[in-house]
């Protein structure tokens, strides 16, 4: 199983912009496709975006797509998250996820294995 660790949370005012990391240890990161989701307070965890495991497919949450962009590093084990022009609503805790099974690309939240703590994204108004 993958440990994960995310760092780059913090406050940012709207219309700003914040760039998540996700080091990732335990498994061959190149097999695995990775993902972030994000909880807000009193809401459910949500999909926000996956990168597939050589980075030639991604898929985004139409909430972020236009504004946030994901993409990984395999020699560094890490995968990132570029948040450009933030809103308010874009406050929660956001997570990295490695999918369960090599090699599969997915969005679905019950297809990924392993999670890590999650950092805090503030936006203010």
């Amino acid at each position: 199983q993958a440990q994960l660790v995310e760092s780059g949370g913090g406050l940012v005012q709207a219309g700003g912009s914040l760039r998540l990391s996700c080091a990732t240890s335990g498994v061959t990161f190149s097999s695995y496709a990775m993902g972030w989701f994000r909880q807000a307070p009193g809401k459910e965890r949500e999909f926000v975006a996956v990168i597939s495991r050589y980075g030639s497919t991604t898929y985004y949450a139409d909430s972020v797509k236009g504004r946030f962009s994901i993409s990984r590093n395999n020699a560094k084990n890490t995968v990132y998250l570029q948040m450009n022009s933030l809103k308010p609503e874009d406050t929660a805790v956001y997570l990295c996820a490695c999918v369960a099974r090599p090699g599969m690309t997915t969005t679905r939240e019950r297809d990924f294995g392993s999670w890590g703590q999650g950092t805090q994204v503030t936006v203010s108004s």
